[in-house]
Protein backbone atom coordinates (compact mmCIF):
# COMPACT_ATOMS: atom_id res chain seq x y z
CA UNK A 1 0.00 0.00 0.00
CA UNK A 2 2.78 2.55 0.73
CA UNK A 3 4.44 1.98 -2.37
CA UNK A 4 1.24 2.56 -4.09
CA UNK A 5 0.84 5.88 -2.78
CA UNK A 6 4.23 7.12 -3.23
CA UNK A 7 3.68 6.21 -6.75
CA UNK A 8 1.28 9.05 -7.35
CA UNK A 9 1.75 12.40 -8.76
CA UNK A 10 0.84 14.66 -5.26
CA UNK A 11 0.01 17.92 -5.32
CA UNK A 12 3.94 18.48 -4.08
CA UNK A 13 5.37 16.64 -6.64
CA UNK A 14 3.75 18.20 -9.13
CA UNK A 15 5.11 21.38 -8.00
CA UNK A 16 8.06 19.98 -7.75
CA UNK A 17 8.18 18.64 -11.41
CA UNK A 18 6.58 22.13 -12.64
CA UNK A 19 9.44 24.05 -11.18
CA UNK A 20 12.21 21.71 -12.38
CA UNK A 21 11.07 22.19 -15.91
CA UNK A 22 10.99 25.55 -15.47
CA UNK A 23 14.81 25.77 -14.61
CA UNK A 24 17.81 24.21 -17.32
CA UNK A 25 20.53 24.57 -14.69
CA UNK A 26 20.13 21.35 -13.41
CA UNK A 27 19.50 22.37 -9.54
CA UNK A 28 20.14 20.96 -6.39
CA UNK A 29 17.81 19.54 -4.35
CA UNK A 30 18.02 23.26 -2.35
CA UNK A 31 17.81 25.31 -5.85
CA UNK A 32 14.78 23.40 -6.25
CA UNK A 33 13.68 23.54 -2.39
CA UNK A 34 14.59 27.76 -2.57
CA UNK A 35 11.93 28.10 -6.07
CA UNK A 36 8.99 25.40 -4.62
CA UNK A 37 8.78 27.04 -1.64
CA UNK A 38 7.48 30.22 -2.95
CA UNK A 39 4.44 27.98 -4.18
CA UNK A 40 4.17 25.63 -1.10
CA UNK A 41 5.31 27.96 1.87
CA UNK A 42 4.61 25.27 4.26
CA UNK A 43 6.85 22.77 2.69
CA UNK A 44 10.10 21.44 4.33
CA UNK A 45 13.77 20.86 2.73
CA UNK A 46 13.02 16.84 3.91
CA UNK A 47 10.09 16.92 1.61
CA UNK A 48 11.50 18.16 -1.03
CA UNK A 49 14.46 15.37 -0.67
CA UNK A 50 12.22 12.84 -0.32
CA UNK A 51 9.91 13.72 -3.47
CA UNK A 52 12.65 14.23 -5.76
CA UNK A 53 13.87 10.93 -4.84
CA UNK A 54 10.37 9.30 -5.51
CA UNK A 55 10.13 11.40 -8.71
CA UNK A 56 13.37 10.11 -9.89
CA UNK A 57 12.32 6.18 -8.67
CA UNK A 58 9.03 6.82 -10.65
CA UNK A 59 11.49 7.88 -13.86
CA UNK A 60 9.47 11.13 -13.96
CA UNK A 61 13.27 12.88 -13.47
CA UNK A 62 16.66 11.87 -13.03
CA UNK A 63 19.06 12.24 -10.55
CA UNK A 64 22.70 13.33 -11.66
CA UNK A 65 25.34 11.92 -9.45
CA UNK A 66 28.16 13.78 -11.20
CA UNK A 67 31.83 13.59 -9.72
CA UNK A 68 32.98 16.86 -7.35
CA UNK A 69 29.38 17.91 -6.88
CA UNK A 70 26.42 17.85 -5.40
CA UNK A 71 22.88 15.81 -6.79
CA UNK A 72 21.40 17.94 -9.19
CA UNK A 73 18.34 16.77 -10.57
CA UNK A 74 17.40 16.93 -14.41
CA UNK A 75 13.87 16.86 -15.62
CA UNK A 76 14.85 15.81 -19.15
CA UNK A 77 14.51 11.46 -18.41
CA UNK A 78 15.87 11.44 -22.69
CA UNK A 79 19.33 9.30 -22.51
CA UNK A 80 22.11 11.98 -22.48
CA UNK A 81 25.37 13.53 -21.15
CA UNK A 82 26.38 16.41 -19.41
CA UNK A 83 29.17 19.21 -18.57
CA UNK A 84 30.60 20.13 -16.05
CA UNK A 85 32.52 23.29 -15.24
CA UNK A 86 35.47 22.91 -12.97
CA UNK A 87 35.43 25.77 -11.47
CA UNK A 88 31.75 26.81 -10.42
CA UNK A 89 30.11 23.34 -10.76
CA UNK A 90 27.56 24.48 -13.40
CA UNK A 91 26.25 21.46 -15.05
CA UNK A 92 24.66 21.33 -19.33
CA UNK A 93 23.75 19.35 -21.25
CA UNK A 94 25.89 17.89 -24.35
CA UNK A 95 24.30 18.08 -27.44
CA UNK A 96 25.55 14.60 -28.93
CA UNK A 97 24.00 11.31 -28.85
CA UNK A 98 24.28 8.58 -26.78
CA UNK A 99 27.06 5.91 -27.51
CA UNK A 100 24.40 2.85 -27.58
CA UNK A 101 27.11 1.23 -29.82
CA UNK A 102 29.69 1.06 -26.96
CA UNK A 103 26.94 -0.56 -24.68
CA UNK A 104 26.65 -3.29 -27.33
CA UNK A 105 30.31 -3.67 -27.69
CA UNK A 106 30.78 -3.93 -24.18
CA UNK A 107 28.04 -6.47 -24.07
CA UNK A 108 29.55 -8.86 -26.02
CA UNK A 109 32.55 -8.34 -24.80
CA UNK A 110 31.89 -9.20 -20.89
CA UNK A 111 29.51 -11.26 -18.44
CA UNK A 112 27.59 -8.50 -17.53
CA UNK A 113 24.10 -7.55 -18.27
CA UNK A 114 24.85 -3.91 -19.27
CA UNK A 115 22.02 -1.53 -17.96
CA UNK A 116 23.80 1.85 -18.51
CA UNK A 117 26.32 4.20 -18.22
CA UNK A 118 27.26 7.70 -17.04
CA UNK A 119 29.48 9.93 -19.24
CA UNK A 120 30.67 13.55 -17.81
CA UNK A 121 32.38 16.38 -19.61
CA UNK A 122 34.50 18.47 -17.40
CA UNK A 123 35.60 21.93 -18.70
CA UNK A 124 35.47 25.49 -17.68
CA UNK A 125 31.99 27.11 -18.45
CA UNK A 126 31.72 30.36 -21.14
CA UNK A 127 32.04 32.64 -17.94
CA UNK A 128 34.41 30.68 -15.92
CA UNK A 129 36.37 30.41 -18.63
CA UNK A 130 36.20 34.19 -19.60
CA UNK A 131 37.58 35.05 -15.94
CA UNK A 132 39.86 32.86 -16.52
CA UNK A 133 41.18 34.21 -19.70
CA UNK A 134 41.20 38.05 -17.49
CA UNK A 135 43.39 36.91 -14.89
CA UNK A 136 45.62 35.35 -16.87
CA UNK A 137 45.97 38.39 -18.96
Amino acid sequence: MLQEKNRRITKQRQVILEELRKLNTHPSADEIYKVVRRRLPRISLGTVYRNLEVLAQMGEIQKLELSGSLKRYDWNTNKHYHIRCARCNRVDDVPIAPLNQLEDELYEATVYEIIGHNLEFIGLCPECSKKSRTIDH
